[in-house]
Formats: C-alpha cells, structure tokens, sequence
C-alpha cells in the first residue's frame, strides 16, 4: 500500500481520502535514493566553484584570518589577532570558521565549506523533520524547496552567522518534535531545544529568539505529559538555552575590560548593550545609536515597514516565491487538524512551523531598524515544511471538491507570482517567466480535471501519464523561478556586506557574474577605504551588493602589502585604518593585524584619542592608512573619536603614497 494512503503514515487529524486516489508516482517507494539524491545535488550546488565568493564579507573573513591565528581572538570573535576590537556579533560562527582555519590554513574554502555543509545539514534536518510526523513525499518538497531557496544558496555559500543560525534553529525545531513525540525523554529533548537556541544566541543575538513562541507554544500544547510536568520541562529548556547561550556572556561581562578586546558596536564596551540596544531592541525601534541606518521609521535600508515589505521590492525575489503558498498550507494544515485530541501531530506541526513563519514574518515586516535582504534565510525552513505536507494532503484528497479547488488555486497563484517576481528583472530570461506561467494555467486545470478521470479509470495508463504530468507541471511552475535565480547565485561571484540573490531586478541588488544570459560582466569595485560602485543603479554587479562592499583585496597592492608586511616586525598592529571596511582588506591581503578605528561603521567610541596617542607612543602600531583620496577610510570617516584620531594624524605626521593609498608613519 502506498505510504499516502496508508493510514498509519496520515497524522492524526489528516483525515483519509474518501476514496483512494493514485500516489505521487515513483517518489515514495524510493524515498531513500531520493533522499540521498537531494543531498548530493545539495552539497554538489553549495559546494560548486565556491571559492568565487573569495573572502565573501571581508568583515567577518578578517576575524576569521585572526581566529585562525589567535586563540584569544577565536574565543571573543575579535576583528584582528591582536584583539584590539570584536565584530559586532556573538561569536559561534566564527568559531567554526576558525577552527577550520586552524585545521586546514585559512582559505576562501575553509572558511567557506564549512557554511555550505551546514547548509546541507539543514535540508537533512527539514527533511527529517517533515519525515517524522508525514510521508517521504511530503519531506521530499520540503527539502527541495530549501534547498533552492535563493537566499539560502547564496547565505550557505557565504561567511555571514546566518547559516550557523538557521542550521541551530532547524535542529532545535527537530528536537521540539522529539519532545512532543517522546513521554519518557522529552526533558531532554527539550533540554538540548534549549541549548540549540542559545547556541543560536551566540550566533547572532536575539533573531535566535524569534522562534521560542513557536516552540514553547507547541510543546506546551502537544506534548504527551500533564501540563505541569510539560510546564516543567519548558522551564528546564528556558535554564538550558539561558546556559547555552550566557556562559559567554558572563565571560565578558565579567573580565576586566583591559583583559579582552572592545565589544564592536557597542558605545560603552558592554556586550549586554550591544545584546539589547544596537542588535537587539534598537533593531526594532530603529533608534540603533552608533548605526548608519534606521531611526527613521521606515524600517531603516528595508524600506517602509507593513506585511508588503517580504512581498515585493529587494525582498520578494529572495525569499517570497512560496510564501503565498506557504500561508495558505498553513491553513490547510489547521484544517487537516480539525478537531483532533489535544496531542495531534498536525496541529503541533503547524503551530511549530507556522508559528515560526508568522513570528518572524511580521517581525522582519514591521522592524524599524537595520534590516537586509539576506536575513530572509531564516524564514526559508518553515515555508519549506510547510509546503511539503500541504501539498501530500491536498494532492491525496484531490477527490473532494474544497482540496481540488484550493490545490489548483495555489497553483495557479504560485505560477502568478513567481511571473510577477521574474518581471523584477525584466531583461534576464525573459521567457523563463512564460514557461512557469503556462505550466502553472496547465497544471491548475489538470488538478481539476484529473479527478473526474479517475473516478472512470483509476488504474489506466492514460490516468497514470495524466499524474505525472501534472505533478511534472506543478513543480515547474513552483521551483522553476527560485531555481533558476539559485542557479544564477551560484553563477556569480558574490562579496560585501549585503549580498543578495539572483540577478539585478533594477531595484538596486543583485547580479554578478552569469550562467544564464544577461547584461555586461562584472564591473570592478571601489577603492580600499571607499565605498563599493556596486549595483545601486540596478544594472551593475552582485560581488559588493550595495555600497558596503568595500574595495576587496584586490584593490590592496602588492607594494602596500609588502610596505605592511615588511612594517609590522616588533608593532602589535601594522596599521590602523578608519573603520573595519578599510581595515579588513588591508588585513587580509597582508596576514597582518590592521587596528579597526571606530568598528565597523567607525562610529564606536574605541580608542578614544588619548587611547590611540598612548598607544601610538608605546609603539604599538606602526601606520595609519587613510583611502586613495586621502584621509579617511570608508563611510564611518569623520565621526566621533575617529574623526579626532585622524585630525590628529594629519597635523601631526607626514603623508607618503603607497600603492596608491595614502600612508602616515606613526614612528617619525
């Protein structure tokens, strides 16, 4: 008996179909080789030419060059080995960057493999996760529709925290699924749902929270034990994620400051402020003091805030393309559900997932601070699993008239949409979008005719033909889209601080270098110390994505780097240049510590001027490099302590041309 017919593969809740209708065809009865096959294809695509992203975001491949060099460093994420600043992040990713770095020498790829093997693991654990309480068809569309998923191609084929943070996210949620399903051991597994989510904490602060509504909400309803115990076992999950998550924290908080290097981001040297004002709080407020967007109300670089905002612009193209689908399978899941006892596995599932997905939805729609295209990755895993069993049921009760109307309505919605988000990039394969909205009209009036053809030949040849046609049809007005834009990111090179997927929509992002036929190859970026010329106007590149992207090492010349090289002998940092954008290529290219003046926007108050004229006097850093115009360095030249350090550099030491950039000896 096939497993979507079979009752013990329906949750409870799912009731079965009045009548029995044909399987998806072929996929169930080799769940395993297809399983296999999606992660091979996986690995193969995040794993292909990887090493064209190159450093990825110089940012965090700076302290990761200093985490692989530095155990001090590696322990607090600090930007250069001499640990003078920290990222303006927890440090997990890091970690797991650097000890690769440690192991293998630090590389584009073994900073870079790592991330595509989490992805890889995440499409296992949705699998998995979808697998446990459906059928293998079910798991199957979950995990295809992560793994294309464009932004998670292009984040599991970069150096940003947000791949580690999912992966955490996707296991803790597979860990709540444990607890529920478990009498004699959800403790614990609800226990290690807590330390997973604090791990994630240690990821990238607060966003790890976003999901805890959704887990405690399902545990606390689902779960086989009485209330109070179940009460009990979400508290120890609480201790167990606050341990997690706070051993560091106490660490930090704790140590002298003298003792550990500056917490980046922050403007009083405390990582709590940084947890709860410029990476937590102020993200939603938009007052994110020492920030260079947001508090303006309108949601910062993301545009006006409302649920519009995940839909179109610079964000639907990267993570909308099954959203629509995604909340309507959360209805269907509710509906499925129906009435069932109070532990049914539907009902938790959806209140799992879709809690997941509405949470962080209206989260990210509505922040008023800082937010980018890329985070969208964290609200890829629940719209894939709540596609995949969506999809079984209403295919299985394709019989009943409500099923067949709202399987050949999102169809058809899912087809208009990705048209709609193809038109984006109006010049890039134009026809691609034609083929998804013809499959889409011919799938939809399949699924309504199909039905009436199986009532009178259920077993035919033609019937079968007919199913697989449909299915083929579905897919291909479903995936196509963010398929081809994760073919293309995988196509194009991709760096900088904000990179986005797919190709230039003439919205301001994307592009790169191209498999599918498009425009002009890449431009080059900007200077060290300046802004990238990246693709702002809509029809440039996607390596920088947006005018953080810095100049790259290869805008570090040889002569530069061999003058810092030869200069660093007997100094704690070579160089000290204004901001992290301008410090990190210097840093890389060279191999050695480049002191960060100001952090990442140069707007932290690290050093103060007495600070750098002490540290100047002691001999501890050699040269102060200013951009190729001059002083300076980025976009966080001019404020605050910075812009004091390098007033005092200018009236005070001589200006020399090295490679083109502008260099002051701090010793003469």
């Amino acid at each position: 008996m096939s497993t979507l017919t079979d009752p013990a593969a329906i949750p409870q809740g799912a009731a079965p179909p009045a009548k029995r209708t044909l399987a998806l065809p072929y996929v169930a009865g080799r769940a395993g080789a297809a399983y296999v096959g999606l992660l091979v294809l996986t690995a193969f695509a995040y794993l292909w030419t990887l090493s064209r992203n190159g450093y990825g975001n110089e940012y965090y491949a700076a302290a990761v060059q200093a985490a692989s060099t530095s155990w001090k460093a590696w322990f607090f994420g600090s930007f250069d080995a001499s640990s003078f600043i920290t990222v303006d992040k927890t440090p997990a990713s890091l970690w797991v960057m650097g000890l690769s770095g440690r192991i293998f020498g630090f590389s584009s790829w073994s900073m870079l493999v790592p991330q595509a093997l989490m992805g890889v693991a995440t499409v296992a654990l949705v699998y998995a996760a979808v697998r446990r309480w459906f059928n293998p068809n079910a798991a199957l569309i979950a995990g295809i529709a992560m793994a294309v998923s464009p932004v998670a191609v292009l984040m599991f084929r970069f150096n940003n925290p947000d791949a580690l943070l999912v992966l955490l996210l996707v296991a803790g949620a597979y860990a709540v699924m444990r607890a529920i399903d478990s009498a004699k051991r959800s403790v614990w597994w609800m226990t290690l749902a807590g330390v997973l989510v604090g791990l994630g904490f240690l990821t990238k602060m607060l966003q790890a929270f976003l999901v805890l509504p959704a887990f405690g909400l399902a545990y606390l309803i689902a779960g086989q034990p009485k209330l109070l115990t179940r009460i009990w076992h979400s508290l120890a999950a609480v201790g167990a994620m606050i341990a997690g998550g706070g051993w560091w924290i106490a660490i930090v908080e704790l140590l002298p400051a003298s003792a550990r290097p500056y917490i980046g981001g922050s403007q009083n040297n405390s990582i709590i402020e940084l947890t709860l004002g410029y990476n937590g709080l102020g993200r939603l407020t938009g007052n994110e003091t020492g920030s260079v967007g947001g508090g303006t109300g309108t949601g910062g670089w993301g545009g006006a805030t409302g649920l519009q905002r995940l839909f179109g612009g610079e964000f639907g193209s990267q993570i909308a393309w099954l959203l629509p689908a995604a909340l309507i399978a959360t209805i269907v899941l509710v509906a499925a559900a129906g009435r069932a006892p109070r532990t049914d596995k539907t009902r938790a599932f959806v209140i799992l997932w879709g809690g997941w997905l509405l949470v962080t939805g209206l989260t990210f729609s509505y922040m008023q601070g800082i937010i980018h295209n890329y985070y969208m990755i964290a609200l890829s895993p629940a719209i894939a699993a709540l596609v995949g069993p969506a999809s079984v049921i209403l295919w299985r009760r394709r019989s009943e008239w409500l099923p067949r109307a709202t399987l050949a309505g999102t169809v058809l919605l899912t087809a208009g949409w990705a048209f709609s988000l193809l038109a984006q990039a109006s010049t890039w394969n134009p026809w691609l979008r034609y083929v998804v909205l013809a499959a889409g009209l011919i799938g939809a009036s399949l699924v309504l005719l199909l039905p009436e053809l199986e009532k009178k030949e259920s077993r035919s040849k033609l019937v079968r033909r007919g199913a697989l046609l449909t299915v083929a049809l579905i897919a291909i007005s479903a995936l196509s889209g963010p398929t081809a834009y994760s073919v293309q990111t995988i196509g194009s090179a991709h760096a900088g601080a904000i990179p986005t997927a797919g190709p230039s929509t003439g919205m301001g992002r994307g592009g790169g270098m191209r498999i599918f036929r498009e425009g002009p190859p890449p431009g080059a970026t900007g200077t060290t110390g300046a802004p990238g010329t990246t693709a702002r106007d809509g029809g440039g590149t996607g390596r920088t994505s947006g005018f953080l992207g810095g100049g790259g090492t290869s805008n570090v010349s040889s002569e530069l780097v061999t003058f810092l090289q030869q200069g660093a002998n007997g100094y704690t940092w070579a160089a000290a240049a204004v901001t992290s954008n301008a410090a990190a290529p210097l840093q890389l290219a060279s191999g050695v510590p480049v002191m960060s003046l100001g952090g990442f926007n140069g707007t932290d108050p690290a050093p103060t001027l007495a600070q750098f004229q002490e540290l100047v006097a002691q001999g501890k850093v050699h040269y102060f490099v200013g951009s190729a115009g001059g002083m300076g360095g980025g976009m966080g030249g001019g404020r605050g302590t910075s812009s004091e350090i390098s007033t005092w550099v200018t009236e005070n030491f001589t200006a020399q041309t090295v490679g083109g950039m502008t260099v002051y000896d701090l010793t003469k």
